[in-house]
C-alpha cells in the first residue's frame, strides 16, 4: 500500500485535478477489482480525501457571502442606532430642526437590519459554517496521520496480523473519518434547522394577537371576554347546582 500525497491543495493534487469543487452531493463510491489491495486501498483513501475537502470547500464558500451580508446588516444597525441617538439630541439642541422624524426612521431601519440578521441567521450561518470548515479540517489531519502510520506500519512490516487484516484494518479507518465528516455536516444542518423553526415560532408569537386588561383578545367582542366558542348545535354544559335544603 503506497502512500498517497498527504497536502491538500497542493501541486500533486492540482496535477491530477481533485481541487474540491461543487456542492456536498458527493461522487459515486469507486468499484473496481481487487486483485491489487495496495492500489484499491489508494484509490479509496483519495476517493475520501477529495469529499473530505469538498466539504471544506463547499463550508468556506458559503460562508463569504454571510459574512459580507452580516457585516452589511451589523453596519446598518450600529448607525441606525446612533443616528437615532443622536439626532433627536440635536433637534433638543436646536441645532438641526426637524431632525427627531429622521432620528425615529434611522431607529426602524436598524431594528430591521438587526431583525433580518437573526431571523434568517446570516451572522450565526457563517459562524456555524466557519467552525465546521474547521471541524473536518482536523478530522481530515488525523486520517492523514493515521493513513501515514499505516503506511510506515506495512513498509516496515506488519509486526502482528495477516494482510487481510491490514487491508481490513485500513478501511475501517476511511469509514470512520467518513462517518465522523457526516455527523459533522448532520450535526450543522440540524443547528440551521433549530435555528430556522426558532425564528419562524418568534414570527408567530409576535403575530399572536394579546389579551387586553378586560381579559379579551384583540378583535374580540367585549361581551364575550373569556368565553370559548361552541359548535354549532352543542349546548353548553351547566354546573350542576346543589338541590335546596328542605324547610326545617
Amino acid at each position: 500500500m503506497s502512500q498517497p500525497e498527504m497536502q491538500p491543495g497542493g501541486p500533486a493534487r492540482e496535477e491530477r485535478g481533485e481541487v474540491p469543487r461543487g456542492d456536498l452531493t458527493g461522487r459515486p463510491f469507486p468499484l473496481g477489482d481487487w486483485g491489487e489491495p495496495a492500489e484499491r486501498l489508494d484509490e479509496l483513501y483519495r476517493w475520501v480525501e477529495t469529499a473530505a475537502l469538498r466539504t471544506v470547500d463547499w463550508y468556506l464558500a458559503d460562508r463569504v457571502w454571510k459574512r459580507r451580508t452580516g457585516r452589511i446588516l451589523r453596519l446598518g444597525t450600529a448607525l441606525g442606532t446612533v443616528a437615532g441617538a443622536t439626532l433627536p439630541l440635536l433637534d433638543l439642541t436646536g441645532l438641526v430642526d426637524g431632525a427627531a422624524g429622521w432620528g425615529y426612521l434611522s431607529l426602524l431601519l436598524g431594528a430591521a437590519a438587526l431583525a433580518c440578521d437573526r431571523y434568517f441567521g446570516v451572522t450565526s450561518g457563517w459562524m456555524r459554517n466557519m467552525a465546521t470548515a474547521q471541524a473536518v479540517q482536523r478530522r481530515l489531519q488525523t486520517l492523514q496521520f493515521d493513513w501515514a502510520s499505516e503506511s510506515v506500519r506495512e513498509i516496515l512490516g506488519p509486526a502482528e496480523g495477516t494482510a487481510s487484516e491490514a487491508a481490513e484494518r485500513c478501511l475501517g479507518v476511511l469509514r470512520r473519518f467518513s462517518e465522523d465528516v457526516q455527523e459533522l455536516v448532520r450535526s450543522e444542518t440540524a443547528d440551521w434547522m433549530r435555528a430556522f423553526h426558532g425564528g419562524l415560532d418568534a414570527l408567530v408569537l409576535q403575530s399572536t394577537p394579546l389579551p387586553l386588561a378586560g381579559g379579551h383578545a384583540r378583535g374580540a367582542e367585549p361581551g364575550f371576554a373569556g368565553r370559548s366558542t361552541l359548535p354549532p348545535g352543542t349546548r353548553p354544559n351547566m354546573p350542576r347546582q346543589r338541590p335546596p335544603e328542605p324547610p326545617r
